[in-house]
């Protein structure tokens, strides 16, 4: 059978011309989405075919070169399969109108699917064939379809891109792939599932507390046992520094007084007194006149005020006089080191001089004497507030105790504090720790003036009550300044070497590591405490039986007080030469 159209070329020479990539892109029916004028070209496709076959004019087109060869797909594999399908067609159509009819027919439905050739009217139509035709064009419409899908990027083993105009689901895409972030799981919103995870993941406070090691392990350690044991240790030996400081304002101070008369007496030479000799003078004037201050004071009276008085609370009267006690304390050194310079430039003066030094020496003597006896007056105040709360019945000891040492705690812990600063903290600390056990005293005093029935047992509560939140406060107080400030505990350890250096006299490079401390005001509250208590000791007779029961009782009382005086000198030098010892032992092994 012959062509319709006989100016027209159509052979496997046309269709084996190289098509590019684009060309397979562009000619694939579903590389692109239906258009409405491709679908109006299908429906029109689809009338001619129930109306017969006619050949469409075809129009000749330049192919576009491209230089992606490798995406074109081999024209013999089409003509194979062309072949193949004109076999199997009816044998009354020829070889030639059957290619004839399919490659106008792959021709129209590239056409069709690209958009760029318009649709051929019906002007070189040819006629019409028969029952074969029709079956020929079947069969070349499913030969395009497996050529179509042969040209598919799927076929070929290449992946599938994501299309240009469809959005990224990112839930969706991190819900298909799961392991894309490594740990990230798939999310579940069901409560029992994730209660399960939350059960089996491990630890249940890992997203807020981190994995500690070796270093958080010894700071737990120095918070609780390292800072606390070497911070009591020095508060205790510090304890026994100013015990002994005490006692040798009671026993050392006095025999020196006695010497020096004694020589005066016995050589009937008035000498200028050296600087030591003037500053004992000084602080028994001091100690005489504070004791007797404070006999003119009725501790009943006070007594009565302070516990009848309902305006302000016994913890908040406690905390005001612990306040003052301190300030006493700042200020009482400075004036005790004026006093003592005096007495230095007094002793080494020129002649020309004596009578301006001598006047100095009065005025800093009398200022002396005014604020060691105020601060007598304040730790006698103090020590009857705190006899009050503990022969209270109203647990009035627990409120004080309460207050004032967590009171203590708020307004030392967080801060930031130097090593330095640390330092004087303890210093501190363990001059409070003495004074309390001069109140403990003042109140064992009283309940012996007093009491009345078994109160020995009540009293051994209170104090060990007393003591025991002290030690307690005292440790958790620098365990927690220690920990915050980052301070180590061989810090307090060479605070001991320090205070021990102190205690055998040795001159250290810095005077302001040393421990200071004034046992005047203690020293005249106790004398003054414990008066009444000999008094009630002392027979009653003539007025030359008495003096001699005095002078006995106080004789007694300075030989047992020597002898305290010398086992706590003694013990303190042995244990500070000891561990000044063993200090340069361990530094040798560091080195």
């Amino acid at each position: 059978m012959s062509l319709g159209s006989g100016g027209r070329k159509l052979s496997f020479e046309l269709l084996s011309s190289d098509l590019t990539a684009d060309d397979v892109d562009d000619t694939s029916p579903r590389s692109l989405p239906e258009t409405s004028s491709d679908g109006r070209r299908r429906r029109r496709r689809r009338s001619k075919r129930k109306q017969g076959f006619q050949s469409p004019p075809i129009v000749e087109e330049e192919p576009r070169v491209d230089g992606s060869a490798a995406a074109a797909f081999r024209v013999t594999d089409l003509r194979s399969v062309v072949e193949k399908v004109c076999q199997s067609s009816d044998a009354e159509g020829s070889a030639a109108s059957c290619v004839t009819r399919v490659g106008v027919e792959l021709r129209q439905r590239g056409v069709a699917a690209n958009g760029r050739l318009s649709a051929a009217s019906g002007d070189d139509a040819s006629s019409s064939c028969g029952s074969s035709t029709r079956e020929s064009v079947a069969a070349a419409a499913v030969a395009a379809d497996v050529v179509d899908a042969a040209r598919r990027p799927e076929a070929n083993g290449v992946l599938k891109k994501l299309e240009k105009d469809e959005s990224l689901d990112w839930e969706k895409f991190i819900k298909e792939n799961s392991n894309i972030l490594g740990e990230v799981e798939r999310r579940d919103n069901s409560p029992f599932r994730y209660f399960i995870g939350e059960l089996y993941s491990g630890n249940s406070l890992r997203s807020t507390i981190a994995v500690g090691n070796d270093k958080k392990r010894q700071r737990v350690y120095n918070t609780m046992f390292h800072v606390p044991w070497r911070c009591e240790r020095l508060i205790v030996a510090g304890f026994f520094v100013c015990l002994d400081s005490f006692l040798s304002l009671l026993t050392i101070m006095p025999a020196r007084i006695v010497m020096t008369v004694w020589r005066v007496l016995k050589t009937r030479q008035f000498l200028r007194p050296n600087a030591a000799d003037l500053s004992d003078y000084g602080c028994f004037i001091v100690l005489a006149l504070g004791v007797a201050s404070l006999q003119m004071i009725d501790i009943s009276l006070i007594y009565h005020v302070i516990r009848g008085q309902g305006t302000i609370k016994l913890y908040v009267v406690y905390n005001v006089l612990e306040i003052f006690d301190k300030l006493c304390q700042s200020f009482g050194e400075d004036v005790l080191q004026v006093l003592f310079n005096s007495a230095e430039g007094l002793s080494t003066c020129s002649t020309d001089n004596a009578t301006f030094e001598l006047m100095r020496f009065l005025l800093d003597e009398a200022i002396a004497v005014v604020a060691f006896v105020v601060h007598s007056f304040v730790l006698l105040a103090q020590a009857i507030t705190l006899s009050t709360c503990i022969i209270a019945h109203n647990n009035a000891l627990l409120a004080l105790l309460v207050s004032n040492n967590f009171a203590e705690i708020k307004s030392n812990v967080f801060k930031r504090v130097s090593k330095e600063n640390l330092h004087n903290l303890v210093y501190y600390d363990i001059i409070e720790r003495f004074h309390i056990t001069a109140f403990l005293l003042f109140v064992l005093a009283q309940n012996i003036l007093e009491a009345e029935g078994p109160w020995f047992d009540s009293f051994l509560i209170n104090a060990s009550l007393v003591f025991m939140c002290e030690v307690l406060i005292d440790a958790i107080k620098h365990s927690f300044l220690a920990k915050f400030n980052e301070i180590k505990p061989v810090a307090y350890s060479e605070f001991l070497e320090d205070l021990s250096k102190q205690i055998l006299n040795e001159q250290t490079d810095d005077r302001q590591k040393d421990l200071t401390f004034i046992p005047l005001a203690p020293a005249c509250v106790v004398i003054r405490v414990l008066t009444p208590v000999y008094a009630t000791l002392l027979p009653s007779g003539p007025f030359i039986w008495r003096i001699f029961w005095i002078l006995l009782w106080s004789v007694l009382t300075y030989f047992i007080l020597a002898i305290f005086k010398i086992l706590v000198g003694l013990v303190l030098r042995c244990l500070a030469t000891w561990y000044i010892n063993l200090r340069l032992t361990r530094k040798q092994h560091v080195d």
